[in-house]
């Protein structure tokens, strides 16, 4: 494999020009899906195999994990923010740093898979209530100042979820352990 389909297994994010209700509720499942599909692709993983990275000088199946909390947990952040704010300007944060504390290289996983499960069924609820206006709603990244709208931050977030799990599941087929 070469190192952009290590880092990309599925691709970069495509978002939908005209993005509709069922693009919307196909992500929102994906996004509801992702808690226990991920517990149970990971479950079986000793803590060497947690401790393996996905690639050459990428980050650990169990950095991976944490992450995924670390960003999602960002991300929910942001759709209350644009919901209350006019077009806000978000914190971004240093992702690779965040990786390198010692909660994401030491911590369970299972610490995390059970704060993904609580965060990822409140953020459906929310995401599920939300008016076709209130998606519309935007807020700026400061690294692009691109504007994004909540829909296109759904979409983000499903890929996000699927992008991650293929790093953990092709490493995992590639090692043999599935």
């Amino acid at each position: 494999m070469t190192l952009e389909e290590l880092k990309y297994p599925i691709g970069k994010t495509n978002i939908p020009e005209n993005i509709t209700k069922k693009n919307i509720e196909d992500w929102i499942s994906i996004l509801e899906r992702f808690p226990q599909e991920l517990e149970f692709l990971i479950k079986e993983l000793s803590d060497n195999q947690l401790n393996t990275k996905y690639r050459e000088n990428g980050w650990t199946i169990r950095q991976v994990i944490h992450h995924c909390y670390d960003s999602h947990h960002n991300s929910y952040t942001r759709f209350k923010w644009a919901l209350t704010e006019d077009k806000p300007v978000i914190k971004a944060y240093f992702e690779e740093r965040w990786a390198e504390l010692h909660d994401s290289k030491s911590a369970p996983v299972f610490l995390t898979i059970d704060a993904l499960k609580a965060l990822h069924s409140k953020w459906v609820y929310f995401l599920r209530g939300l008016t076709d206006a209130e998606l519309e709603k935007t807020f700026i990244h400061p690294t692009g100042k691109e504007e994004i709208s909540l829909k296109e931050n759904i979409c983000i977030y499903a890929w996000h979820c699927k992008h991650h799990f293929a790093h953990i599941e092709e490493l995992m087929i590639r090692e043999g352990w599935k």
